[in-house]
């Protein structure tokens, strides 16, 4: 308990010191509202209005918890092919990396064009985004298993499933697991850009509409409430890969 305290606290600390200096910078050189609100003008706006803007947090929710898994999914399979075929290795990991250069805001209209306004295209667009962290990273592990077990394996006879099952799946699993945490925080940014596509509801629309009426400080509010639900995510995988990786050894604070 006091060694989970010790990790905490400073970026608590860090927090509370960063939102202190903002609020008095506010203060101090009469900024605006509409340029940039105060931390204590968003939180009058987050209370004001809790109902409506959980409705858009919880639409947005949905999504993200509907393309994450199916991106980290994608990015498995991706990564489990390319490994036991190094030839699609060679042949499709540049084409992988290139993917990677097209901005996903971009895709959105092409997306519309092909697949219309419903919940497909936001579905792609959100694999797309959470696909390729979790990819590279389970193909990195999986390449890095130990080559003394990796010959000894093979020295014993075993087969090329019972070496991925025995050894290279679960030394990978601390990649994998880093790859799926960066998946889950770029899962909430891809559902929010998913939602400017198209939507009538989620955190997305509510921006747009907040930019429309030049409303900065409900801005303020939806840009929290991205931050949050990313950090519950990365929360939640962290805590699963603290359940299953059992045997990484833990680092010195």
């Amino acid at each position: 308990m006091r060694s989970s305290w010790k990790q905490i606290w400073p970026p608590i600390v860090a927090v509370v010191f960063f939102l202190a200096v903002w609020q008095l910078a506010v203060s101090f050189f009469d900024i605006e509202k509409w340029i940039l609100p105060s931390p204590r003008d968003i939180g009058h706006e987050f209370a004001g209005n809790p109902a409506g803007i959980w409705d858009h947090t919880l639409a947005t929710l949905k999504l993200t918890l509907i393309g994450f898994p199916i991106g980290t999914g994608v990015g498995l399979l991706v990564a489990l092919l390319l490994h036991l075929m190094p030839w699609a290795k060679r042949a499709f990991y540049p084409l992988l990396i290139l993917s990677q250069n097209v901005p996903s805001i971009a895709l959105g209209p092409l997306l519309v064009i092909w697949f219309g306004f419903g919940l497909l295209p936001k579905m792609v667009l959100i694999t797309l985004v959470c696909f390729f962290p979790v990819a590279v990273a389970a193909m990195g592990g999986l390449a890095q298993s130990d080559r003394v077990m990796l010959n000894y394996m093979k020295m014993a006879g075993a087969s090329k499933w019972q070496i991925f099952t025995k050894l290279e799946l679960p030394h990978s699993l601390p990649a994998i697991f880093s790859g799926v945490k960066i998946s889950a925080t770029y899962a909430v940014m891809g559902a929010v850009v998913a939602e400017w596509i198209g939507a009538d509801k989620g955190i997305g629309y509510y921006m747009q509409l907040q930019k429309s009426a030049y409303r900065t400080d409900r801005m303020f509010v939806a840009i929290v409430i991205v931050v949050l639900l990313s950090l519950v995510l990365f929360a939640i995988i962290a805590l699963l890969e603290k359940w299953l990786v059992r045997w990484k050894p833990r680092r010195n604070p």
